[in-house]
């Protein structure tokens, strides 16, 4: 008799964390996963609406043994929000023979079956799921290279494949299955082309041979008896061994049969747009074409001027803004060949193997140049080739390469890179790449603009307004406007699945709802955590009504009003400290100030950007401000700053702690000043922070943030049950009178205690009463001390 599968029913919780961000990874608390008789990465069934498959992985911090914390993919497979119940029970896999995919157009036109393949290997799926192409780096399995599988992603579809998602249409060989991808497993787009030998290629299809599946002899390279195993597997372990035990049987998984891996066809390289198309990037624009109308037109001018005749460009700025965009339109203007080195891919081969990528890009690039016209050797994300932290000898190589392509004269070299400080400094050499060209974000009307560009073929309705979308999208770049319109149309698809072709337009609420899905590329890069409001704003703070006018002042005005202040000759301030008691609501003072301004957010708690490498923690503040930079208008949170800039001096951390002062104090008012990005600190210890960090320029406005009084206890006691149904003996104001010394976060405790003491007596209770409320003022105890309390007045009058 076979035992039964163990199940637990758990409430859903969504992950917070980016690593596991669009994984498909439920994570549990370690007693469960015990319980269900699985170890990390074992796969697991999870049934809400619908079934799915998942990675189980142990809980990293505190969490409730009755929770399942699932990432935004997993919810949506299983068809659930957070805060319902799941259902979880382990599953065995099967390795796939064959996965039938379904994209976008862009990703089904650009992207190689067997670069999905590569992005699936590992994960667990079943018919029906949706999955990103972000590889499954969290636990890889053996053979797995995710480093070179985001090289080809990134090499094939661009800057927008981390937010791409494709669905899993079918699969073999068994149906409603827990399948896994291994290296045999052929992946196949719905209705076109596939990874495998056996495919018979056709007019127009595309076929590639995955690594470790050899073709065997048979006509038409048929695969022969290379077939994946189809046995279940149990879930633990062998989740990897069923990825690597797929792998073919006899002489050709000996790798005996003498065979040619058949080659990709690279899909065709769509045509640059127009130049008069790149929205705010047309200054940069008409500087490159006359740079390369200079030397591969007039090079005699510059050599009678006493100028070298030979072009090296560094393209600087932030991921997706379309640098490489640029560069393609500029040539094809200028009707100069264009020869593209792929600086990721060269970086994930072997030294040799990238040695004669670079010296093949270099040749070719010398090919394509005439007497009548120069070519164009573009080098994208050098920064992967060439780092400016530690980088390979095989970067010696690289630079004599693109020295002589350089010296030539009819090659102009252009490289892109996300900032000057990434790029290895020789790189930057008179004689190699001796000009810089700055490409900045779009602000509200470029957005507003691009869009106009974008959507320009697109059936609108008569309510669309991109003006409002330019303003509801800070931080997007190019590649977020166009995962904006895919997503859009995604929504207007579903939205009229039977509507006539003709009738199909996009609303103005398709736009507005992809806005709240598409993550900005700025938002997505590791680094400090970011925010969102919830749409939380100064309107949702009860009472507080001085420290909301500072904030409004100090903040929003700045980025909502640049020209009054340009008007009145005076420069907008940059930072501001919060400082009060614990529990007064400076975090939510942030977050309600974030959803009025309609901010991007970067939150920095205490000490976590300090790291013992000599030089890490000054990078970690450098790239924090690029990124909010780069993201703006954006909101830098430091929460509790006085751990992260303790007066100097007095440290005994090896001057870790002094070099991010100085690092900090430099980013706040440096040779370079901040443009749209306000640094809000909070802490409960102001006395603690190193002074010069407080002075005019800097964190130079200090807020209070009183404990509350009667009155806004009763705004926050009111705001929090509003969702409570109260009896009609709770009376509020006085309850709030007789809370002398509760902060905010002890008014909400309350509430919550008063609630579950209602649960206690009854779990169908519909309302909560005064004596609920009483029994829970006898558990809430009130947290302020009247002693920090007393130092924070006492700092208060003397600021």
């Amino acid at each position: 008799m076979t035992s039964p599968v163990p199940q637990v029913t758990l409430t859903a919780q969504l992950s917070t964390s980016a690593t596991d961000a669009r994984r498909g990874v439920v994570r549990l608390h370690p007693e469960v996963l015990a319980a269900l008789g699985l170890t990390a990465w074992d796969a697991v069934r999870v049934v809400g609406t619908r079934a799915t498959v998942a990675l189980a992985a142990p809980a990293t911090g505190p969490v409730s043994p009755g929770a399942a914390t699932l990432d935004e993919t997993a919810m949506v497979n299983a068809g659930i929000v957070a805060g319902t119940a799941v259902a979880v029970e382990p599953v065995a896999v099967t390795a796939a023979r064959t996965i039938t995919v379904a994209g976008s157009r862009l990703a089904s036109a650009s992207v190689t079956p067997e670069t999905v393949r590569l992005a699936l290997t590992g994960k667990v799926l079943t018919p029906g799921d949706t999955v990103s192409l972000l590889p499954q780096d969290l636990a890889p399995v053996p053979g797995a290279d995710a480093a070179g599988t985001r090289s080809r992603l990134h090499a094939e579809l661009g800057g927008t494949w981390t937010t791409e998602l494709v669905t899993v249409v079918a699969a073999e060989p068994e149906a409603d299955a827990a399948y896994v991808v291994g290296p045999s497993t052929v992946v196949e787009w719905q209705g076109g082309a596939r990874t495998g030998a056996a495919e018979q290629p056709g007019a127009g299809s595309r076929s590639w041979a995955p690594s470790g599946f050899f073709a065997g002899s048979g006509a038409g390279g048929a695969t022969g008896s290379a077939q994946p195993s189809t046995g279940p597997a149990a879930p633990g372990p062998s989740l990897a061994a069923a990825v690597g035990g797929t792998a073919p049987s006899g002489a050709a998984a000996s790798g005996l049969v003498a065979s040619t891996p058949l080659t990709p066809t690279a899909p065709p390289e769509p045509p640059p747009p127009a130049v008069s198309d790149l929205v705010g990037h047309q200054d940069a624009a008409r500087r490159l074409g006359e740079w390369f109308d200079l030397v591969f037109h007039r090079p005699d001018l510059l050599t009678r001027l006493g100028a070298a005749a030979r072009l090296g460009v560094l393209v600087v700025g932030p991921e997706g803004v379309g640098r490489t965009t640029l560069v393609r339109a500029v040539a094809a203007e200028a009707d100069a060949p264009l020869v593209v080195l792929d600086a990721p891919g060269a970086a994930a081969l072997e030294a040799g193997a990238a040695a004669e990528r670079v010296r093949t890009a270099c040749r070719r690039a010398r090919e394509a140049s005439s007497a009548e016209h120069g070519a164009v050797l573009l080098v994208p994300d050098v920064e992967t080739l060439l780092p400016a932290s530690d980088p390979p000898p095989l970067a010696t190589v690289v630079l004599d390469e693109l020295r002589g392509v350089v010296a030539s004269g009819r090659v102009a070299l252009v490289a892109t890179a996300q900032g000057h400080e990434s790029v290895d400094p020789r790189l930057r050499a008179p004689d190699l790449v001796d000009r810089e060209l700055d490409v900045a974000a779009p602000d509200d009307r470029d957005r507003a603009e691009l869009l106009r560009v974008l959507l320009r073929e697109v059936p609108l309705g008569g309510d669309v307004d991109l003006g409002v979308i330019g303003l509801r999208t800070p931080g997007f770049v190019a590649a977020d406007l166009v995962a904006l319109r895919r997503e859009a149309a995604v929504r207007a698809a579903l939205r009229g699945p039977g509507a006539e072709d003709d009738e199909l337009r996009l609303c103005q609420d398709d736009l507005l709802g992809a806005v709240m899905s598409v993550r900005p590329v700025a938002l997505s890069s590791s680094g400090s955590q970011t925010l969102h409001s919830g749409g939380l704003t100064l309107d949702d703070v009860g009472d507080m009504v001085e420290t909301k006018q500072a904030l409004t002042e100090t903040v929003l005005w700045p980025l909502s009003y640049p020209d009054s202040f340009a008007r009145l000759g005076v420069d907008p301030p940059r930072g501001v400290l919060l400082y009060g008691p614990p529990g007064g609501g400076k975090t939510f003072l942030m977050r309600a100030l974030a959803g009025t301004g309609r901010l991007n957010v970067f939150v920095v708690k205490g000490a976590e950007l300090l790291d013992k490498y000599v030089g890490e923690s000054e990078r970690a503040v450098r790239e924090l401000f690029r990124r909010a930079a780069d993201a703006a208008p954006a909101l830098v949170f430091l929460d509790e700053v006085d751990a992260l800039a303790p007066r100097r001096g007095g440290s005994t951390d090896a001057g870790v702690a002094d070099r991010v002062v100085a690092a900090l104090l430099t980013e706040l008012d440096g040779a370079e000043p901040l443009r749209e990005v306000v640094v809000l600190g909070a802490t409960n210890r102001p006395e603690l922070i190193d002074p010069a960090l407080l002075r005019p320029g800097r964190l130079e406005r200090q807020i209070y943030v009183p404990p509350p009084d009667a009155e806004a206890r009763t705004e926050i006691l009111r705001a929090t049950s509003k969702a409570t149904p109260l009896a009609a003996d709770v009376d509020l104001a006085a309850l709030a009178a007789d809370l002398e010394g509760y902060s905010a976060a002890d008014c909400s405790a309350l509430v919550r205690e008063a609630a579950l003491t209602a649960m206690r007596a009854s779990l169908d209770s519909t309302e909560v009463t005064a004596a609920q409320f009483a029994a829970a003022r006898k558990v809430v105890r009130p947290s302020l001390d009247p002693r920090q309390l007393a130092d924070l007045e006492a700092y208060a009058s003397r600021g």
